[in-house]
């Protein structure tokens, strides 16, 4: 399957889920996060779900790394750059919706992406070699590509993955695991 095939399919799909699936089956996923061997880490960094576009919805995980006293780091876009700024997420933090819909801090602490050492990776779709499907823009490619060479990269699926992702990238930057509400899929 290509990914522009992909984004149809699994916009589509997303498109047919409930606002309580979404709900029961972003839960969902967050339970299985617990089983994961990633909790002994320092900074976390979680996107923070585009609701139009019926993204998982990371408020739970958000309350699991609260719990844990983890280090939880947010991102601002930059659509000229296609880059992102990453901050701290503390009770200070100001969130607003851009032009896109995607949450985001006005501002706040800065974080360097060398000291981030797991990320919740958003997508569309991904394949059984962990290959994702974004939104096109590169964005999460390119900030992977600037984070430690040993950081965990989770996606997280309402969906089953794809044999395989066919047009695929050089800069392309694979998950470790992508988790669903059914289970973790390790790569």
């Amino acid at each position: 399957m290509f990914k522009k095939e992909a984004r149809k399919k699994y916009k589509d799909l997303r498109n047919q889920l409930t606002d309580n699936q979404i709900d029961e089956k972003s839960l969902a996923i967050a339970n299985q996060l617990v089983q994961l061997d990633i909790w002994d880490k320092t900074y976390y960094h979680l996107f923070l779900p585009i609701e139009e576009q019926k993204e998982v919805d990371t408020e739970y995980i958000l309350n699991i790394l609260h719990a844990k006293d983890k280090e939880i780091v947010i991102s601002k876009s930059d659509f000229a750059t296609t880059s992102m700024t990453h901050f701290l997420l503390t009770d200070n933090t100001k969130v607003k919706k851009n032009e896109y819909n995607i949450p985001e801090p006005i501002n706040g602490l800065n974080v360097p992406t060398n000291m981030i050492d797991v990320v919740f990776v958003p997508l569309l779709a991904y394949d059984k070699l962990g290959n994702r499907v974004g939104y096109g823009k590169g964005f999460y490619d390119t900030f992977l590509s600037e984070c430690k060479p040993d950081v965990i990269k989770i996606g997280l699926s309402f969906f089953e993955p794809e044999d395989l992702i066919d047009d695929v990238f050089d800069n392309d930057i694979k998950l470790d695991y992508c988790v669903t509400s059914e289970k973790v899929i390790c790569f």
